[in-house]
């Protein structure tokens, strides 16, 4: 997301209580490791492999996460960290999943790691709310 976008979402912030002083350096972090966990998580999911159903719901969830983040509207702080903590459960079960071939596969060890930095990130992402 470029710059101006994240300008102009920074303003829509301002009206949201609890969120005026959100980093959105954080958020657009935030963002990108959830795109790039969506990806890697679809990627894995085509193997076949037994983690495939876990990659998935992490795609999807990836998905919807930074969708939300996108879309600051109507979103309270509360509903943002239950999104968060649900996208960090969604991350860990996948990665969880796939440490498992991560041995065997490089494409698994490759999602593991994108689950735990879109983890990482979203962990950052609730910390600058707690402290907003």
């Amino acid at each position: 997301m470029d710059a101006m976008m994240m300008n102009a979402m920074s303003e829509d912030m301002m009206s949201m209580e609890g969120m005026p002083a959100m980093d959105m350096a954080i958020m657009q972090a935030c963002m990108d490791a959830c795109a790039a966990c969506e990806q890697a998580c679809t990627v894995c999911s085509a193997q076949m492999m037994d983690c495939a159903p876990a990659c998935m719901n992490c795609a999807d969830m990836c998905n919807t996460m930074m969708r939300s983040m996108m879309r600051m509207q109507g979103m309270t702080p509360a509903s943002m960290m239950a999104m968060l903590d649900a996208c960090i459960a969604m991350c860990q079960t996948c990665m969880d999943m796939c440490m498992m071939h991560a041995d065997d596969s490089v494409v698994c060890k490759m999602c593991a790691d994108s689950c735990q930095a879109c983890m990482d990130a979203c962990m950052a992402m609730k910390d600058a709310m707690s402290m907003a």
